[in-house]
């Protein structure tokens, strides 16, 4: 069903890859990509469970916007293996006007359909997602 503001559709294979992220664990980080021409929100590339998070860093473009979603691992103070789930909607200062404008808009319903995100993060740059944001964000500094 397409969002009524963006027109985006979201594929099948966006839901199926996130809730396997999600439930088994099946992939460290999954990025989602919108063909414009499909106007439709798909799958662009899985990482593998052991890859970390500096593979994810280099899978966006560094002039092109991306929706990205992010399991971090991490061990709190008292020792607790723990995971949040990051949705990153990822806009680079350089890509397209109209590239920024249609994720901007379709973002509220994309995120809606990944029902289990846990912390939104915004990055118009890789400073703004680095590591010790991420670690922050998560609770775990």
């Amino acid at each position: 069903m397409a969002n009524a503001a963006s027109g985006m559709a979201v594929h099948d294979d966006c839901k199926l890859k996130f809730l396997e992220l999600k439930a088994k664990r099946s992939f460290r980080f999954v990025v989602f990509k919108i063909e414009e021409k499909q106007k439709q929100v798909i799958v662009e590339k899985l990482g593998e469970p052991a890859q970390s998070y500096e593979d994810f860093a280099a899978s966006l473009p560094a002039d092109e916007c991306r929706y990205a979603v992010y399991d971090f691992d991490f061990v709190t103070k008292e020792n607790c293996q723990k995971s949040r789930i990051f949705f990153i909607a990822w806009s680079p200062d350089t890509a397209r006007v109209r590239s920024k404008m249609i994720y901007a808009s379709s973002k509220d319903r994309f995120k809606r359909e990944l029902d289990g995100i846990q912390i939104e993060l915004q990055a118009t740059d890789p400073t703004e997602m680095g590591l010790d944001v991420i670690r922050s964000r998560a609770g775990c500094s």
